[in-house]
């Protein structure tokens, strides 16, 4: 049996890109074994689309270096291209032509052999032969990312990269698609996507979360929690929109948020927080110890890191 963490599809070191003076990916390393849904969190501007780019042979780093599929990310960016299924932030297919028409052309681009069979198994695949004649801008969100995805998947690849690929689509269609990839990564195909969504971020088999280009942690959802340590309580009471609006600027508070009727509060110890809500106890408020979520994390994480921005780079 091959080893897949021994053999990983994606094992790249130092990975630096800048534009000017502004460093967009900061030597970043990551190593993702074959079969895996692994997942890239982070803010807009983050780095996470020059990441991809750089991972699929489309942009070449100004340091660092590594393996994608086997092959060089510097010297054979043209045998990973021939290998990887890209799916952008923006419907990139043709809105005139009919989704059997886009994949036949898609097909005669990677020349597929054995086109029409391909594109007839890929309709059937993803539930689109009822569709096939329907033009592409004619389609909802949910119809247009099913057929990128097809179009991704046609001729074949190892590795499927994904930039935000449900943006803008209903939750059933999300779940759907994710259903779909999870398929794809049990068949053996590596999965890389990059969401915005915490559902879909605890759906992948492990994650990463990058801020201004540099990487802040990776592990699974359950290891991400436990390395943060976060402390996280519900707040329950009267008056929890001003008690959130008086505790947001309190250093010790690491997230404030309103989750329905109720406020959820982390900070780095359960200490820190008695502290912060010690002047605010006699209002009434209940306070429950709860298990952080993986949001409470993210926005912890983005909260320490340093803006790029403001480094006076860009």
């Amino acid at each position: 049996m091959t080893d897949t963490a021994a053999n990983p599809i994606i094992d790249v070191r130092g990975l630096t890109k800048r534009y000017g003076g502004r460093t967009v990916v900061d030597h970043f390393d990551m190593r993702v074994p074959q079969g895996r849904i692994y997942g890239f969190l982070g803010p807009n501007g983050s780095g996470k689309t020059t990441t991809i780019r750089i991972l699929c042979g489309l942009l070449t780093p100004d340091e660092g270096e590594g393996t994608c599929l086997g092959y060089d990310i510097r010297r054979e960016a043209q045998l990973i291209k021939r290998q990887v299924g890209y799916m952008t932030q923006k419907f990139g297919l043709y809105e005139d032509l009919s989704i059997e028409e886009n994949l036949a052309f898609i097909a005669r681009v990677y020349e597929v052999p054995g086109r029409n069979a391909r594109i007839k198994e890929t309709l059937e695949r993803l539930g689109l032969t009822g569709r096939r004649t329907q033009l592409a801008g004619a389609l909802s969100g949910g119809w247009k990312q099913r057929l990128a995805l097809a179009a991704c998947l046609l001729h074949e690849p190892r590795l499927l990269l994904l930039d935000e690929p449900t943006a803008g689509v209903d939750p059933k269609a999300r779940r759907e698609f994710w259903d779909q990839l999870h398929e794809l990564a049990d068949a053996g195909l590596t999965v890389l996507v990059s969401t915005h969504y915490m559902d879909e971020a605890e759906r992948c088999h492990e994650l990463a979360y990058i801020s201004y280009g540099r990487l802040l942690a990776q592990g699974t959802a359950a290891e991400l929690i436990a390395h943060t340590g976060l402390a996280t309580c519900e707040i329950s009471g009267s008056g929890l929109t001003e008690l959130a609006k008086a505790l947001r600027p309190d250093p010790l508070m690491k997230t404030v948020a309103s989750f329905g009727a109720a406020l959820h509060v982390s900070a780095a110890s359960i200490a820190d927080i008695d502290a912060a809500l010690a002047p605010y106890r006699a209002s009434g408020i209940t306070i429950k110890r709860i298990d952080p979520s993986l949001e409470d994390v993210f926005i912890a994480l983005m909260q320490d890191a340093k803006d790029n921005y403001a480094e006076g780079g860009a």
